[in-house]
């Protein structure tokens, strides 16, 4: 059995908004979420001091529903309630059994890992831990907090895959409803900002250090002139459902998920390969059954560092040629890591509803050894996408591909 997937809920936190309208707006008018962060001269080994945080109060829950929470299941919990909002879903459903979660992050809670990490230093310290410390960062912090707040019931998974995190848990969410294992899934992924997580890639020389002083001209995705990533926090949710419940509901529909690839390199733990992210993108679009000159938008990885952005382009060459629009919205918001998946899909999303194709931003000059997409730059292009394709890809050589078709 193999049914149709849609999306009726769509909830996010991000740099640039915390909803449809709100990012939408960002992405058409050009604004960003980078920001320098004068704090992290505390840790002067680390040269990067650019970050992209949400600017969003996590602090409207009561002590008994965040106890178990860092900040990376709060975001998650906000995206989780708009996009559960969105779709109309009841108590009844969310419960029945035939509702799933899959949601993922690069790993859980990073300050209440410091916090439990510096408390084993002192005497006595196993007296000093809370007994909620280590839930706040499990790797599976968000997908286990978001099923125990919402009673599901049914099926739940935690896709804990570095940058591929969020759009795993979308793959496993659409996997399950075509099969015929749920009828609904609550899909995505979460990241919070802290300098260890930014310190990871400043010490593999993936983070930009040439415009600490210049925020709004970094990261520069496919640029001749970037210098590695910025990372940003956030979360992205979305709601998938079989189509014939859904419209037996009178759900709102934002869109169809029509395929899903993943795959992996098997070749190097960071260096990317054009052959496996090809091979993920051909899969999806197999999947979908849609050929590549059917694809109105691809949402690139397109994180800015040096060898990545090269490598991915090559790949996306491969499938697409020179004929489809590209673009990276990490310019706007930076790198969410577990959450990109998740975000950039919204993003996808905000696209086809509001006809517009976002631009990669801080593309001034295509890097001459970028294959020759057609890439979106300056301003967003006005458009009407049907089919829009989001590419993920994650250390491990982990790669996913999401196609999405206008409802």
């Amino acid at each position: 059995m193999r049914r149709r997937v849609a999306i009726t809920g769509v909830g996010l936190t991000s740099p640039i908004g915390h909803d449809l309208d709100a990012v939408s707006s960002a992405l058409r008018e050009g604004r960003h979420g980078i920001r320098p962060f004068p704090e992290w001269e505390a840790h002067p080994e680390m040269l990067t001091r650019l970050g992209a945080p949400c600017d969003l109060a996590l602090d409207r829950w009561s002590r008994k529903v965040t106890r178990t929470m860092g900040r990376v299941a709060l975001l998650a919990l906000h995206a989780t309630e708009r996009a559960v909002e969105a779709a109309a879903l009841d108590e009844a459903t969310m419960k029945s059994g035939r509702t799933g979660l899959a949601y993922g992050s690069t790993h859980g809670a990073t300050a209440a890992w410091e916090r439990f990490a510096l408390t084993l230093e002192r005497p006595n310290a196993l007296l000093g831990l809370g007994s909620n410390a280590y839930l706040k960062f499990a790797t599976h912090t968000c997908a286990a907090n978001l099923a125990v707040h919402y009673g599901i019931r049914g099926r739940v998974s935690s896709t804990c895959a570095a940058c591929v995190s969020a759009s795993q848990a979308i793959g496993a969410g659409y996997e399950a409803i075509r099969h015929g294992l749920q009828d609904v899934m609550i899909c995505g992924g979460a990241e919070e900002l802290h300098y260890i997580n930014v310190g990871v890639f400043d010490v593999l020389q993936a983070t930009s250090t040439k415009y600490n002083d210049r925020p709004d001209e970094s990261p520069r995705p496919f640029d001749r002139a970037r210098d590695g990533l910025v990372v940003g926090e956030g979360a992205g949710t979305l709601v998938l459902e079989a189509w014939e419940h859904a419209e037996a509901r009178g759900a709102p529909i934002f869109a169809e998920l029509i395929g899903y690839g993943t795959s992996c390199d098997g070749t190097h733990i960071t260096a990317p390969s054009p052959d496996g992210m090809e091979s993920a993108m051909r899969l999806a679009l197999d999947d979908a059954r849609v050929a590549p000159s059917e694809v109105d938008y691809v949402n690139a990885h397109g994180t800015a560092t040096t060898v990545g952005d090269v490598e991915e382009a090559k790949a996306t060459w491969r499938v697409f040629g020179e004929s489809v629009p590209v673009s990276s919205t990490k310019g706007f918001t930076g790198h969410t890591l577990g959450a990109c998946g998740a975000i950039e899909a919204a993003f996808c999303l905000a696209m086809m509803r509001d006809d517009f194709l976002a631009p990669s931003r801080n593309l001034s000059l295509v890097d001459p050894e970028v294959a020759p997409l057609d890439f979106i730059v300056g301003s967003a292009r006005r458009a009407h996408p049907e089919v829009a394709v989001s590419n993920n890809f994650a250390f491990g050589g982990i790669n996913t591909s999401l196609v999405f078709r206008r409802a």
